[in-house]
């Protein structure tokens, strides 16, 4: 049975088409969840306790962490409310990081086989080493716990029952190609209407740290689709392109949804992309490094993998590269805003160090982020550049504030507004 929507009114009877995206990043996908709590507070602030971030946008978009924590935000609970609020989801990354990551914490075990006493030593020179032999055989984590907290809290929703329209890239590893599972495409795609639970395991599988997920759907004729994938960073790590492609598709095919929108008024769109955090000032690799690198240096050289770091961040800058580029020459700077942090240093920028420590540095992390400055990235350097437009934190209550605005309007617009209000 396909859930009820959320209460917000399709964009033909507002002002704007509203767009959060959410990157790509393991563990670090608790920053942006950190900034999405505070964004929901400001909303409730505005509609009451019970307003989720579900509400107030037309399409959330994620890739790898970020797919998940979309699905977290539009799966309906029992209520057909959005399973998360936005301010659970760190604790479900603090409470679950560590067991879908385990550390190796040991330094020293004692065991007794066959009345023989056997010493086995984990340290700091033989762990790295054993980590290296073990990528040769398989990936670094085995997923199992993944798997089963994902499915738990997930069951049994597809795609075309979440509370608003969600895009999740994935990279098909058979067929060599990106597979975007779409809100807006399952109508005309049914064999993409699959269960969330194996679109978040499969857009999480990165290379090298996670397995390829298989899977199949079938369609109303009872048509099988095989499925291969893997994480959608290696496509899309930045997915705010690919919703915005979305959101044109079906502009172009005459969306009653979108009417009287053009395809290319982008100066309709409200966009709000969240990074999960770089290491660029911290410069960790060079050219005098990496011209020594064979693949074993690209794969794991100082506690990461240059190989995965390069292809997320290229993608993601990329996408903000374009989309920065679109916005400006539209004079329409204020409707996209990007928060990213490119000063994260040692173990804050991996995707999988777990520890408690780290986990809540990262919260820290989100914290100090709310109140930097808005950063626009330097089309010269890569770089962000601290702007003059004030804070992150003040940035998210302005944009709080045109949400819950656009919200209003689209009722008092729609005939079915009324309705469709008086229920939540």
């Amino acid at each position: 049975m396909e859930s009820p929507k959320s209460p917000l009114q399709p964009p033909t009877y507002g002002n704007l088409i509203t767009i959060l995206s959410i990157d790509g990043g393991g563990i670090r996908g608790i920053i942006p969840a950190t900034i999405l709590a505070f964004l929901e507070s400001e909303l409730q602030k505005h509609d009451g306790e019970e307003a989720r971030l579900a509400d107030y946008f037309d399409v959330i978009a994620g890739t790898s962490t970020g797919g998940l924590v979309t699905a977290m935000l539009a799966a309906p609970n029992e209520q057909n409310r959005p399973l998360f609020a936005a301010k659970d989801i760190k604790d479900f990354y603090l409470t679950h990081c560590p067991k879908i990551f385990p550390q190796d914490h040991r330094m020293g075990e004692f065991c007794l086989c066959s009345n023989i006493l056997v010493i086995r030593i984990s340290c700091p020179i033989i762990a790295p080493a054993t980590k290296l032999v073990k990528s040769f055989t398989g990936p670094k984590y085995d997923g199992k716990y993944l798997h089963s907290i994902v499915k738990e809290k997930l069951g049994d929703v597809r795609l075309h029952q979440t509370l608003t329209n969600i895009v999740i890239p994935t990279f098909d590893i058979r067929k060599l190609q990106p597979t975007i599972f779409s809100s807006y495409e399952v109508k005309k795609h049914p064999s993409i209407d699959a269960l969330l639970s194996d679109i978040c395991i499969a857009t999480s599988a990165a290379p090298t740290y996670l397995p390829a997920h298989y899977f199949e759907t079938h369609d109303p004729e009872g048509k099988v689709r095989k499925f291969d994938l893997i994480d959608g960073g290696v496509a899309a790590n930045n997915p705010t392109l690919v919703a915005i492609s979305e959101v044109t598709k079906t502009i172009t095919r005459g969306s009653s949804d979108f009417f009287p929108i053009k395809p290319t008024d982008y100066g309709r769109f409200l966009v709000i992309s969240l990074g999960t955090g770089s290491a660029k000032t911290e410069e960790k690799y060079d050219a005098h490094k990496a011209a020594k690198w064979g693949m074993l240096g690209w794969l794991n050289t100082e506690n990461s993998s240059p190989l995965t770091d390069v292809f997320m961040q290229s993608s993601s800058d990329m996408v903000d590269f374009h989309i920065s580029t679109v916005f400006q020459a539209l004079h329409s700077e204020a409707n996209y805003l990007r928060i990213q942090d490119d000063t994260l240093i040692g173990h804050e920028s991996s995707v999988d160090i777990a520890t408690p420590t780290n986990l809540e540095s990262l919260v820290r992390v989100g914290e100090r982020l709310l109140k930097k400055p808005i950063a626009k990235v330097n089309f010269e350097t890569g770089a962000f550049d601290p702007s003059t437009w004030g804070t992150n934190e003040r940035a998210l209550i302005r944009l709080a504030e045109v949400l819950s605005k656009e919200k209003r309007v689209r009722e008092m617009r729609s005939p079915h507004g009324r309705v469709a209000n008086l229920k939540y």
